[in-house]
């Protein structure tokens, strides 16, 4: 083999495995965000499951006797203001996924008020459509909880991998940037106060 063509072929040949690195490098990570983005379209679509549900659910409560008008208010006005935030994951600050969970969480409260406040209707409880409507809820807010978990997964993958050599310089060079995960909700860590004398 001539010699005068051994270093200009070394040197070509690590061009191409580090061509190859980042090629392979670059394709991982947007396969890994695009994963992100998938879960976080599929957690967007159970919100939107639990949002199409509200309307039937307050007409159907509306048709109780005396139910609280206030409580149908609130809900009504906490729907509106969860439906009224779209943020692209991929562009969200801490300060948007947090004002986004905030409109997701008080919409789940007015919810649970709701629910609670139907208690006191034994007539409400006993209608079928009613009864439909909690179960698919019920339902509605553990596929939330198991969306945003897959979410945070992903999200939590994709950080790892944007961070580690050589991932991290392949990341740099062409913009990845982190997501955000969901935090837990203010006061979850606090255990609920039970009083059964009130």
């Amino acid at each position: 083999m001539n010699r005068k063509w051994l270093i200009p072929g070394i040197i070509v040949g690590i061009i191409v495995i580090l061509g190859m690195i980042i090629v392979g490098g670059y394709n991982g990570l947007v396969g890994q965000r695009e994963n992100v983005n998938n879960k976080f379209g599929n957690l967007q679509s159970q919100y939107q499951r639990r949002a199409d549900l509200v309307p039937n659910l307050v007409n159907t409560v509306k048709g109780a006797s005396n139910f609280e008008q206030e409580t149908l208010t609130q809900v009504t006005e906490a729907r509106a203001k969860a439906t009224s935030i779209n943020i692209d994951p991929s562009k969200a600050t801490p300060e948007q996924l947090a004002q986004y969970q905030q409109s997701q969480g008080e919409l789940s409260q007015a919810l649970g008020r709701l629910l609670a406040v139907t208690e006191n209707y034994p007539e409400l409880k006993s209608v079928a459509n009613f009864q439909d409507l909690q179960v698919q809820l019920e339902g509605t807010e553990n596929r939330i909880a198991v969306a945003r978990q897959d979410y945070n997964g992903s999200v939590t993958t994709y950080n790892t991998t944007i961070s580690r050599f050589p991932a991290n310089i392949t990341a740099a060079i062409f913009g990845f940037d982190r997501f955000e995960t969901f935090k837990a909700d203010p006061g979850a860590q606090d255990a609920p106060t039970v009083d059964f004398n009130s």
